[in-house]
């Protein structure tokens, strides 16, 4: 299991799109994605479980990969957070 954590500079948190494409860049690996923010899990894969969670400018977001391809999963995530949040 791979962990980091990212604090979202995007001044209006995960909003639709970012949402999207956290989902169709999490579908592209075979480990699990979860994201967590104050310990409320959502599915990376899932727009919806990504909109839930409310994820606002300044707040922490945990991503957590677990399975065969983590490594690569764990780059890949945190790259793309980094472009997009």
């Amino acid at each position: 299991m791979r962990k980091f954590e990212y604090v979202i500079k995007d001044q209006f948190g995960i909003h639709a799109r970012p949402a999207g494409l956290i989902a169709r860049h999490a579908d592209k690996y075979k480990s699990r994605i979860t994201l967590r923010i104050g310990g409320r899990p959502a599915d990376a894969g899932k727009i919806m479980s990504i909109m839930m969670l409310g994820a606002r400018c300044g707040q922490t977001l945990e991503v957590e990969m677990e399975g065969s391809d983590e490594d690569a999963a764990y780059e890949g995530m945190k790259a793309l957070l980094e472009e997009i949040l």
